[in-house]
């Protein structure tokens, strides 16, 4: 990737960046790109290193590096060290309905043949009864444990 956006820190900046660096108080990521912006510094107070030993030091990706000067040059050191908001909502597939239902199964006779509900049970029936189109078994158990239903 070309080296597109160079990092020019002000003074202040470059003491606010130290300061995460040294304070022991910021979470590993905004550790990490901190420490980056410091050695990617091309102003008159820094020595700036290259991408790729930025890279190598700090046990991160080159991309990483590059997006991260990137965002520095465009909104600013605030922007560089938070993380991003997830855009994309997750959508909700199971809600309070299907726990309701999942449970009230879970809490029935287990079917001919077997002494308990299983997790695996519980996830075939709920696709045989057609009350959800498939389903792993892990999120039977998830559903399960937020319930705090248990299978005896």
């Amino acid at each position: 990737m070309a080296n597109r956006y160079k990092v020019t820190l002000t003074q202040e900046e470059r003491a606010q960046l130290t300061e995460l660096t040294r304070n022991g108080k910021s979470t590993a990521a905004k550790f990490i790109h901190a420490r980056a912006l410091l050695l990617c510094d091309a102003g008159e107070w820094g020595e700036p290193w290259k991408v790729a030993d930025v890279a190598t030091a700090l046990g991160i990706t080159s991309r990483t590096i590059e997006h991260l000067k990137q965002r520095f040059v465009e909104e600013g050191v605030e922007a560089a060290l938070a993380r991003k908001p997830h855009r994309k909502l997750r959508e909700t597939l199971f809600d309070g309905g299907f726990d309701a239902r999942l449970t009230a199964l879970a809490c029935s006779r287990a079917p001919a043949g077997y002494r308990r509900w299983t997790v695996r049970l519980l996830a075939d029936k709920l696709v045989e009864l057609k009350i959800v189109n498939q389903i792993s078994t892990m999120t039977v158990q998830r559903s399960l444990k937020k319930t705090n239903c248990v299978l005896i």
